[in-house]
């Protein structure tokens, strides 16, 4: 499993290279914004039309990446559909894998900006969890501690033979985590916007996913 080892709040924690979070000791696998119904969404609203396929390619890698942690509880941290209308929208098939998906494990919806309401796909619905020292919730709350939160899409721009190579990437301080989007389709900020300054310390991380999950002091 392409992953890497780290500490939260003295938890032990695992990056893995798909933007998945594994938190061994709790059994506990977390994702946050699948935009599930993405390319139905754009299309809807006059956008660009895409193979609409982004919903279908979102469940088999968490499918994947539940089959290799066995995890036992999932936590979707929010923006899992990419407005209500698209939750509605969503086609037989990618309704069936995420029953088989939920089966024989705690499932947690936690409620994000683009699906505010309740989910009526099984699980269980809420505005946050609290897990041992842990918080999860969509958006970063100004003084959070041990808050592992999404919705930024957090991406890192690096330089390196002469070009630039943008990845999606975890966001790691003393007080908060902030999870890559883990949907199809999805884009993302990167790290040198002022928003993610303002909440993330001066010596903040990044743990850029891919095949080598890698940790570097966050570009800012």
């Amino acid at each position: 499993m392409n992953d890497l080892a780290f500490s939260f709040v003295q938890q032990n924690l695992r990056a893995l290279g798909s933007g998945a979070l594994w938190w061994p000791d709790q059994n506990l696998l977390c994702v946050s914004d699948l935009h599930l119904g993405k390319s139905e969404r754009m299309a809807r609203r006059g956008g660009p039309s895409l193979p609409p396929y982004d919903s279908l390619d979102t469940l088999t890698r968490l499918a994947a990446d539940i089959e290799k942690t066995e995890a036992q509880t999932v936590i979707c941290l929010g923006d899992s559909f990419d407005d209500l209308d698209a939750l509605a929208a969503l086609g037989t098939a990618e309704k069936l894998r995420l029953t088989a998906l939920q089966a024989g494990r705690q499932w947690i919806w936690i409620e994000g900006n683009h699906d505010p309401g309740p989910i009526d796909l099984g699980g269980t619905h809420r505005s946050d969890c609290l897990a041992g020292p842990l918080v999860f919730r969509h958006i970063a709350q100004p003084g959070g501690r041990g808050e592992v939160s999404g919705h930024f899409h957090p991406k890192i721009r690096l330089k390196a033979r002469g070009r630039s190579i943008t990845r999606p990437a975890f966001l790691l301080d003393h007080a908060r985590l902030i999870l890559p989007a883990y949907g199809t389709y999805t884009g993302g900020l990167l790290s040198s916007e002022k928003v993610l300054n303002e909440l993330m310390s001066d010596r903040a991380m990044a743990i850029l996913t891919g095949q080598q999950p890698q940790l570097i002091p966050m570009p800012r």
